[in-house]
């Protein structure tokens, strides 16, 4: 018998030790977590928590955007380039051969409609106005003799046939007039300057930006070449081009999504403005305009982009975050959520359908206008692997 008590001793023994080791663990090592703020820790249960310091949340520098509503159903993506509205834009040249006397403005300068952008002198010009001139005074001669002659044939001093060649020869003069003033107007001055003046003002035909200037001082300026380039640059214009079998399903109105090589990472919303009537014979394709706010100035003419069109009606929505928000564990695609508790963060199951460019549509977990950690999700998903790798019981 004593050796079966020696036993049961021993057992009795490793018991309270196991016991004893079992509440000073209880009462110390979860109480060293909850001690121990500034260490980052998961919570498990129903809902998944991750918990960040407010020390270590400064340097994780989490940004977070919300779920959104984006055009759904089918789509397509054209690529295309970036151009002023056609309704916006004005190349200006001088209206005849001329000297640049002096410029108003310059590259990058806002304008304003009739503004002034440069002045030129034009022995052309000179000539017209002129001629203008004088063939004022003679219409003037003429028409005060033919009104004199007209007086003294009433008091029968002139016959009735001088009176007659008279208004001939007003008229032919008044003719005269109006011909000086078309040649003035074919030149670009209307029927302005009859001083014989050779210098004339070029002024900008709409309101907008100088993105181009070529005139410089005492340079000759042909007509043909012009001097200014004026576009609105608050207001642009994606041309695309689709393929044929697409571009029939296009409506004008339709929200479209265009990214730039310039801004990796952003979308610009766009709208489908028109639809060409015309298939290019070599590329099957057909142009499609797309209009653009540039309100912010970011964008630049000549930027290429891509554009991504839904086809069919307008209506179909979908769910979308952006892809960075999304992130893959082992047992399916999570977002983290921010809580009403500062540095909480709740991990939520979601349900991942297509890429979307730099978004990517979510099919279940999420509604529209829900706040979804983007930058910064990352390292919560590697603190909740890490929490799961060490043994802890999360249940997900």
């Amino acid at each position: 018998m004593k050796p079966t008590l020696l036993l049961l001793a021993v057992l009795v023994g490793l018991t309270a030790c196991k016991s004893s080791k079992a509440e000073h663990e209880d009462e110390h090592g979860h109480g060293n977590e909850e001690a121990s703020p500034e260490k980052l820790h998961v919570e498990s249960g129903d809902v998944i928590h991750v918990h960040v310091p407010q020390e270590m949340l400064r340097d994780l520098r989490v940004t977070t955007a919300k779920v959104e509503a984006r055009p759904g159903g089918e789509s397509v993506t054209a690529l295309g380039e970036l151009t002023f509205s056609e309704d916006a834009y004005a190349e200006v040249s001088s209206p005849v051969s001329a000297r640049v006397g002096s410029v108003a403005v310059t590259t990058g300068q806002a304008v304003k409609q009739g503004q002034r952008l440069a002045e030129l002198q034009s022995p052309e010009l000179g000539r017209a106005r002129a001629d203008l001139q004088a063939t004022q005074a003679r219409a003037t001669a003429a028409r005060q003799t033919a009104d004199r002659k007209r007086t003294l044939a009433e008091e029968r001093i002139v016959a009735r046939k001088d009176v007659q060649a008279a208004e001939a020869d007003a008229a032919a003069a008044e003719a005269e007039v109006a011909a000086a003033k078309a040649a003035l107007t074919a030149l670009g001055a209307g029927n302005a300057g009859g001083d014989g003046t050779s210098g004339f003002v070029l002024k900008a035909p709409i309101d907008g930006t100088v993105v181009e200037r070529t005139a410089r001082l005492g340079q000759m300026a042909d007509p043909s070449q012009p001097l200014f380039h004026i576009g609105d640059l608050s207001s642009l214009w994606l041309v695309v081009h689709a393929f044929e079998r697409d571009a029939v399903r296009l409506k004008p109105g339709a929200e479209a999504r265009v990214t730039f090589a310039a801004f990796p990472g952003q979308e610009f919303a766009a709208k489908v403005g028109h639809v060409g009537q015309r298939v290019d014979p070599r590329s099957r394709t057909i142009p499609v305009r797309l209009e653009l706010d540039n309100g912010k100035g970011l964008l630049r003419p000549g930027m290429s982009a891509s554009a991504s069109i839904p086809l069919g009606e307008p209506g179909a929505t979908l769910t979308a975050v952006p892809a960075a928000a999304l992130q893959r564990l082992a047992n399916g695609w999570v977002v983290f959520l921010p809580t009403a508790e500062a540095g909480v963060f709740e991990q939520r199951e979601v349900g991942r359908g297509r890429s979307l460019g730099t978004q990517v549509e979510v099919l279940s977990g999420l509604v529209v206008g829900d706040e979804v950690v983007v930058e910064g999700a990352f390292l919560l998903k590697a603190e909740v692997e890490k929490s799961e790798g060490g043994g802890d019981e999360h249940g997900h």
